[in-house]
């Protein structure tokens, strides 16, 4: 009996892309205007006069969820790899070259130019865009690439686990991977103050966009079934 592999994620509409890119133009903008910083700093100083150190243990683990070069990829490679050997075909493998060049082309070169340091930054003017003391380690943190990270990652994984499968993942687990994670890294990382709030939202909004370009994309992984095997003369 033919059995389907993997349900179609692909999306069509371009409306919420363009909302979600109007958005993170409108708050850029915003923030390079100086508005909303003194908002960034609120939240950062709350969060580190409220802190004990057990719960800062507990969420920087949490916030591994959305470490790109350190978990999220190489998870993501190893189940690429996975599935193409499963499926005898390069097209798992696109698809996690296609995330990673993508991720690669946006979050990266935003975040080296819009040049915006870290709240732990020790420098002056430590919330604007383009700070020209900005730098190091503590700085390029608009968008969070924690976030966007999330969002996009997490989209391939739960298509390589559904080829792995062979079957459709379960809305609860579908919905487990694609929206429990990203909600973690956007607390965990605002809360440890690795980056300003609006950071971690600028990086919801690019993440939900590198997504759905994501899914747009036709990799040839769409619903199929299964070849039959023939019946014993």
């Amino acid at each position: 009996m033919a059995v389907d592999t993997l349900p179609d994620q692909r999306v069509r509409s371009w409306w919420p892309d363009v909302a979600l890119l109007a958005g993170f133009v409108v708050l850029t903008v915003a923030l390079a205007r100086g508005h909303l910083l003194a908002f960034d700093v609120w939240v950062a100083d709350w969060v580190t006069a409220h802190r004990p150190t057990p719960l800062y243990s507990v969420l920087y683990v949490l916030n591994y969820l959305g470490q790109g070069g350190w978990v999220l990829t190489p998870v993501s490679i190893i189940l690429a790899v996975l599935a193409a050997r499963k499926l005898r075909s390069i097209r798992p493998l696109l698809l996690f070259a296609g995330a990673f060049v993508l991720m690669y082309v946006t979050i990266g070169p935003l975040k080296i130019w819009l040049d915006r340091a870290a709240p732990r930054f020790p420098g002056p003017d430590r919330e604007i865009l383009f700070n020209p003391a900005a730098s190091g380690a503590k700085a390029m943190s608009y968008p969070s690439g924690h976030v966007a990270n999330a969002l996009a990652w997490y989209f391939v994984i739960t298509v390589l686990l559904g080829l792995l499968l062979a079957r459709p993942l379960s809305r609860r687990a579908h919905l487990a991977l694609r929206v429990v994670p990203p909600v973690v890294v956007l607390i965990t990382t605002t809360y440890l103050a690795f980056h300003w709030i609006t950071d971690s939202v600028a990086g919801l909004l690019l993440g939900l966009i590198l997504a759905r370009l994501l899914a747009r994309v036709p990799w040839g992984l769409e619903p199929r079934s299964t070849p039959r095997t023939a019946s014993p003369a």
